[in-house]
């Protein structure tokens, strides 16, 4: 019988749903919204008067595959430290504004690719809508309304006794009504809330109402394992219906770990091409070889490949051979040994403990093969999207 060569598809998944039809606006070099990719961002943890600290971690965050990055501005001094983090930023800054409407001005003048304001505590915001649409509209900054269950207009609040989502939904609505008074449209919105079902309701009305680009996020999500369970069940929901054109995963965890599940999200519903993907087996009474081990190191060793390979680690004769011939590179593992396949092809037969060097190495040849440059130094960068069948 003759093996034939698979491995994943050269083009795309195709996306569950049609994207919603929304108007794009510009963050800088990128595009959100219209036919633009769903973008990637996350927010510095340091103190942005901290030039140093604060670029260093926006590099760490381009590395790892963030396309724009939000700083926030909670004092004079961070304003002060905008123009010089705007100016070395290799991606998009966007202002983060809370409570004093002076600092809208000062990113804008700063050079910001946009600011992200709260209307529901910044005091007497519907006052300076004008002012704020006008310098926008002069220095081509989109203005992102972004209303938080946590800090929602206290008048939304007394109509509807919590944060639902038809509060969310008309705050955010009635913040735009005043911009667009003044003629101002280059808007991005987000209602966030940290109940993943709120937060899906009050997107999918909101969606239903405009068509601003809408940033997707859980507020206060969590720790890492929880904020990554409620992040990818939320917007792979709306991800799914078409809703989304930038992502924000919020974890208490590094930034660098938000990108990583930001862009498996992506991958997983085909809205980014996949990169390196480890299938492996969740093992049972069948396995004969140590598959958590196996399938752990071979992640760690090829942290940071960043290439789209699919790499099969599989424990047993039952859907090893199938899975292991299905990707581009992989191992069926039985009796202390492993076949090794590349691209549906078997090529050698070697010991347990030779199988993670031999896909290690196989893995690093089709990169190459590929002409892609081969750099596993690299700590920032995500690691390998691992599925487990």
């Amino acid at each position: 019988m003759t093996s034939v060569a698979l491995g994943i598809p050269s083009v795309r998944t195709k996306p569950i749903a049609e994207r919603r039809r929304s108007r794009q606006i510009m963050v800088g070099s990128v595009p959100v919204g219209g036919d633009a990719p769903v973008s990637v961002q996350s927010m510095t943890t340091t103190v942005t008067a901290d030039v140093n600290a604060t670029l260093q971690q926006i590099a760490a965050l381009t590395a790892s595959g963030c396309q724009i990055v939000r700083v926030a501005v909670p004092s004079q001094d961070d304003a002060e430290a905008l123009p010089i983090i705007a100016k070395k930023s290799q991606i998009p800054v966007i202002a983060d504004i809370h409570f004093q409407p002076k600092y809208v001005f000062a990113a804008i003048e700063a050079g910001c690719a946009a600011v992200r304001v709260n209307p529901g505590n910044i005091k007497k915001f519907d006052d300076k809508v004008g002012e704020i649409a006008k310098a926008a509209a002069d220095h081509g900054v989109p203005i992102r309304i972004g209303v938080n269950a946590g800090s929602l207009d206290p008048r939304l609040l007394q109509k509807y006794g919590k944060a639902t989502p038809e509060a969310l939904v008309e705050s955010a609505l009635w913040e735009c009504s005043l911009f667009e008074e003044h003629g101002f449209r280059d808007i991005k919105i987000s209602v966030k809330h940290n109940d993943p079902v709120v937060m899906i309701q009050a997107y999918r009305l909101l969606a239903q109402k405009c068509d601003y680009p809408l940033h997707l996020g859980v507020t206060e999500a969590g720790p890492a394992f929880q904020g990554t369970i409620k992040s990818a069940v939320a917007f792979g929901a709306l991800l799914a219906e078409g809703i989304g054109d930038t992502i924000r995963v919020s974890l208490s965890a590094p930034p660098v770990e938000e990108i990583k599940v930001g862009i498996g999200i992506l991958e997983s519903l085909g809205l980014r091409e996949r990169g390196l993907e480890i299938v492996s087996c969740p093992s049972c009474g069948r396995a004969q070889v140590d598959v958590y081990t196996l399938a752990e190191q071979v992640q760690a060793g090829l942290e940071g490949l960043k290439v789209p390979l699919r790499v099969a680690v599989m424990g047993c004769v039952v859907n090893g051979p199938g899975e292991a011939r299905e990707a581009d590179l992989g191992v069926a593992s039985g009796n202390g040994k492993g076949q090794i396949f590349v691209k549906g092809e078997v090529i050698k037969t070697v010991p347990e403990s030779q199988i993670v060097e031999t896909l290690i190495e196989e893995a690093l040849r089709l990169a190459e093969e590929m002409g892609v440059e081969v750099d596993l130094d690299d700590a920032d960068a995500p690691g390998p999207e691992v599925v487990v069948r």
